[in-house]
């Protein structure tokens, strides 16, 4: 499987890069998932070598089937969580990226027990959008490394495209990559954002309604496309982009 998928692999090991840039991920844990056909699943494995997220190659992308398996050639290992990306894949056909992802403030933010609302506007429309939607949140802050677990999760998340696990992380899906990686970074930037409010003494709001007439969805070539690329070229300009 090492020769297959050989785009697709390239694309979710940019992916966990870009996490790491962005300050989601950091060191070895987190990882990024690609369903490339119905039965078959790209996932950032362990490697012998483990160099960390920020430094992910093609050939630490490895295939899993959809129902599972934690066995893997070359010294690799599949995550702990392999359960997380399957069961949300399983659950969603729709589909085809998990993204999961440490962001200090996310989790930090899970801590107050406090629900992530739509407070800001056009400073981050798709944000305010999933936050008006709602952001759930499982309680759990263990390890999701098997079925029950996973699918406690899945139960709490339903088909809302982010989630937040407790003093844990998050995790976002999407119809690619690219939209995967960009919902988990437009939730730890309203976490940030959220956490700033509060250590200022204030109290977070949700923006008027009357606004919202005025913050259109620009659509996915605009909130996905254009920041991929920027994301990219972030990657590039240190010399991260494979």
């Amino acid at each position: 499987m090492m020769n297959d998928y050989v785009d697709e692999r390239m694309l979710v090991a940019n992916a966990c890069r870009v996490l790491a840039v962005r300050g989601l991920v950091d060191d070895i844990l987190g990882h990024v998932s690609l369903r490339v056909d119905d039965d078959t699943v790209l996932i950032r494995a362990r490697g012998p070598q483990e160099r960390g997220l920020r430094f992910t190659t093609a050939d630490d992308i490895l295939a899993v089937p959809l129902e599972g398996s934690f066995e893997l050639a070359g010294g690799y290992r599949a995550p702990n969580e392999l359960s997380l990306h399957l069961e949300l894949l399983r659950r969603n056909p729709a589909a085809r990226s998990v993204v999961h992802a440490h962001p200090p403030a996310v989790v930090a933010f899970s801590l107050t027990g406090r629900t992530l609302l739509p407070i800001v506007g056009a400073f981050n429309i798709p944000a305010m959008r999933m936050a008006r939607g709602g952001i759930p949140a499982h309680p759990s802050s263990a390890l999701i490394r098997n079925h029950a677990r996973a699918t406690a999760m899945a139960d709490d998340f339903g088909t809302r495209p982010v989630g937040i696990l407790r003093g844990h992380g998050l995790t976002a899906v999407g119809e690619s990559v690219p939209q995967a990686v960009i919902r988990a970074i437009n939730v730890d930037s309203l976490a940030r954002v959220h956490l700033a409010v509060l250590q200022a003494g204030a109290e977070p709001m949700p923006i008027d309604d009357d606004d919202l007439a005025d913050l259109p969805d620009l659509g996915d070539a605009f909130n996905d496309g254009h920041l991929w690329r920027f994301l990219l070229q972030e990657l590039a300009e240190q010399r991260l982009l494979l």
